[in-house]
């Protein structure tokens, strides 16, 4: 907001400059002294007062206030401007390749970090977070606690949490994360997750969910896709606290942090079986993904889930990335997860 010291220093500049320039116009020096002592004691009195006519505060905190949310979305909508060093990158699973954000003035701007175990810890500290999904998101948590845990923590972690189909449960003591992974690999799935967050009457601070890959090899049909996805959208809008951003108005309660995890890029070629080969291609994918925006679930569409774009970043990584053709290595879900963790430090307002 623009406050009484910036005001005031314009004050003072217009104090200083305005009777300089009119003595350039050979104002004797009596006129100069009364002019400025007259301009400074108006300045004054118009800045203590200003919070005190509703119509002229409202006005400069409105403006202020619109500055701030265009910087917010102009950063957020420049997160996966990301690039990676392919030649770092040995084999689909070394989560240790090298990315980093694009160096263009406009991303340089929003000083975008890769977090640390010690940052990370701090902007998760005592959240409960909920990823819910496919395999996809379940390499997402792989990522995500990757970040907060120790390696040989991550190997005990690595067995309980890729038993098949199953849902998995963490603690981390030391900073009071609760993270909980649910299998839910088809989006009414999601939706009756969501009707038991109501019935608890309980909420995750941070929400990353997601899924369509199921759909897309044993369903085939974008429509029905899309259906399932404006249910969804339903219940999370209907469900969860009132947020003022939605527009849907009454008291504002916390409101968790939402994410939708998008599909990857599918190499067809490279896909492990006939069927995926034959279901999985470009066109069923490119058609999935009109539904999906055309669902409003997403926020730039209207909706309440900010996009976490696996496709783009699965993409730029390109085939080295992959061994299976869907399933891509750690280094593409650690970008992902910084995507999300850079995007609630800017929610948040927070800088580390």
């Amino acid at each position: 907001m623009l406050g009484a010291l910036q005001l005031g220093v314009l004050a003072a500049c217009v104090v200083l400059f305005v009777p300089m320039g009119m003595a350039g116009w050979h104002l004797s020096r009596n006129k100069m002294l009364f002019f400025s002592g007259a301009l400074f004691i108006t300045l004054a009195v118009g800045v203590h007062l200003t919070p005190y006519f509703s119509s002229i505060s409202n006005l400069v905190s409105s403006f202020s206030s619109v500055v701030v949310l265009e910087n917010r979305e102009s950063c957020i909508s420049l997160l996966h401007k990301i690039v990676f060093d392919v030649e770092t990158l040995s084999n689909a699973s070394d989560s240790e390749g090298s990315w980093t954000w694009a160096a263009a003035s406009p991303v340089a701007a929003c000083e975008f970090q890769k977090l640390g175990l010690a940052d990370a810890s701090d902007l998760l500290n005592g959240s409960w977070v909920v990823v819910a999904g496919d395999s996809q998101a379940r390499l997402v948590v792989v990522s995500l606690l990757g970040l907060v845990l120790g390696k040989e923590e991550m190997g005990s972690v690595r067995g309980d949490l890729f038993k098949r189909h199953s849902d998995y449960q963490i603690v981390v003591d030391e900073i009071g994360m609760k993270l909980d992974f649910v299998w839910a690999p088809y989006v009414s799935n999601l939706t009756s997750l969501m009707m038991d967050f109501k019935v608890n009457n309980n909420y995750p601070d941070v929400l990353v969910m997601g899924a369509g890959l199921w759909h897309v090899l044993h369903v085939t049909n974008s429509l029905d896709y899309g259906i399932s996805l404006r249910l969804l959208r339903q219940s999370v809008v209907s469900l969860l606290p009132v947020s003022p951003e939605l527009g849907t108005g009454g008291p504002v309660t916390r409101s968790p942090h939402l994410f939708w995890l998008g599909m990857p890029e599918l190499i067809n070629s490279m896909l492990n079986t006939e069927e995926k080969r034959e279901k999985m291609k470009d066109d069923v994918l490119n058609a999935y993904d009109r539904e999906l925006h055309g669902s409003k679930l997403l926020r730039q569409s209207g909706g309440p889930l900010l996009l976490l774009d696996t496709r783009s970043l699965s993409q730029k990584c390109g085939e080295q990335c992959t061994m299976d053709g869907m399933h891509y290595g750690g280094v593409v879900y650690e970008a992902a997860v910084h995507v999300m963790l850079n995007a609630l430090l800017i929610e948040s307002h927070q800088r580390l």
